[in-house]
């Protein structure tokens, strides 16, 4: 049976409130992962490892974290992400919202990019395939 976007974002929720020690308030659909809730680069490997309990999944680091897009000098050209970048991002992110990074695609940006909504799209796909 498929979960519902609710049963998603409350369980969602319950693993960054945990791993993040924010508060339930916090965690909504727009708050970015790391400008909004605080989380660094350690917190990811929690979060990942909360999510894939919580709903009995794999999640391989470089469907939430593409650095071998990001470090990758023919999607990258003097630290900003190039059209043929942001078109694989959006093929391997197809759950992600990309419209702010593209305002401004620098590589230094892509790490605020994520949002609780991202997450919740991205989990859905794996629990409901």
């Amino acid at each position: 049976m498929a979960l519902t976007e609710e049963d998603i974002f409350a369980k969602v929720n319950e693993a960054l409130q945990d791993a993040l020690g924010v508060d339930e308030d916090e965690v909504t659909e727009e708050a970015t992962l790391v400008g909004d809730l605080g989380a660094e680069s350690i917190d990811f490997l929690d979060i990942v490892f909360k999510l894939e309990k919580a709903f009995d999944i794999n999640i391989p680091r470089e469907e939430l974290s593409p650095e071998d897009i990001l470090t990758n000098s023919q999607y990258v050209q003097d630290g900003t992400v190039t059209a043929e970048g942001l078109a694989e991002l959006e093929r391997r992110m197809p759950w992600a919202n990309l419209d702010n990074f593209k305002a401004d695609p620098k590589v230094q940006n892509f790490g605020n990019l994520l949002t609780v909504g991202d997450l919740c799209r991205y989990v859905a796909t794996k629990v409901n395939a």
